[in-house]
């Protein structure tokens, strides 16, 4: 005797009387998404922590960490510069810590974001989503601007005698960093920074281009018409990602 069933749709992801963690399929995948992303920076910075530690110890030398090709760079030598032409040690870590509040401060925007949807309030959602953009769009720009100044540098660095283009140089010196030589100290750091920032960037990059498609949908009113503003959300959820990686990139980059 054959029987057959009748299956709700909707069932089939309830789990019976309730939804896993009482979150929706889309919510529980971005949590999965954002949860492999961790490993991969994670990775990345353990990268960056163990070749940083491996590296000889700062010997004295005043000239060391800006000259030298064997010992790790003192942040503060290296990131004191901000736009306008100023540099030096009063300005140490003043435009990158000026980065973080923008990021931080886009993620603050975000929160609100996500508050006025719950609510309902399309027109909060959209002012906030757009104050976010503007905040994504200001730490790319930024972030721009120190690569810029990171492969230029401020002073030139001698390096030696080396081979360049299979041409034996003396006396061999440089400007700032790029994969192959920099003045700040060995290759692997500046490929790091390059590779690891450059990852972090592109992951800010996507978050706006998100949040743009989410800011013109609210604006014309697709999540008012659904009922709810959970696709606000689940956005907010990558972009606070986003400024959670940057706050760990900023320490062992910057700070250590």
């Amino acid at each position: 005797m054959a029987t057959t069933a009748t299956v709700n749709k909707k069932s089939l992801w309830g789990g019976g009387a309730a939804k896993p963690f009482k979150a929706s399929y889309g919510k529980l995948m971005m949590w999965f998404f954002l949860l492999s992303d961790a490993f991969t920076f994670s990775g990345l910075l353990i990268t960056y922590a163990f070749l940083r530690w491996s590296a000889p110890a700062y010997n004295g030398d005043p000239d060391a960490f800006t000259f030298s090709t064997e010992y790790w760079p003192i942040p503060e030598k290296v990131y004191n510069a901000f736009p306008g032409g100023l540099h030096g040690d009063s300005w140490a870590l003043v435009f990158v810590g000026l980065m973080t509040f923008i990021l931080i401060m886009s993620s603050v925007t975000m929160v609100l974001a996500v508050e006025a949807g719950h609510r309902m309030d399309k027109k909060n959602v959209v002012k906030w989503m757009l104050w976010t953009i503007i905040g994504g769009l200001a730490f790319l720009s930024c972030q721009a601007w120190e690569w810029a100044h990171f492969i230029h540098g401020t002073e030139v660095a001698t390096i030696g005698d080396v081979v360049v283009n299979g041409r034996w140089v003396e006396g061999y010196k440089i400007f700032g960093a790029n994969l192959s030589f920099n003045q700040y100290g060995p290759p692997a750091f500046a490929a790091l920074f390059f590779f690891i920032t450059g990852f972090h960037g592109f992951h800010v990059f996507s978050g706006v281009v998100l949040n743009v498609l989410i800011f013109f949908n609210a604006a014309n009113g697709v999540y008012e018409r659904r009922g709810h503003y959970e696709m606000v959300e689940k956005v907010g959820l990558y972009w606070h990602f986003v400024d959670l990686v940057w706050v760990f990139v900023f320490t062992f980059f910057y700070l250590i």
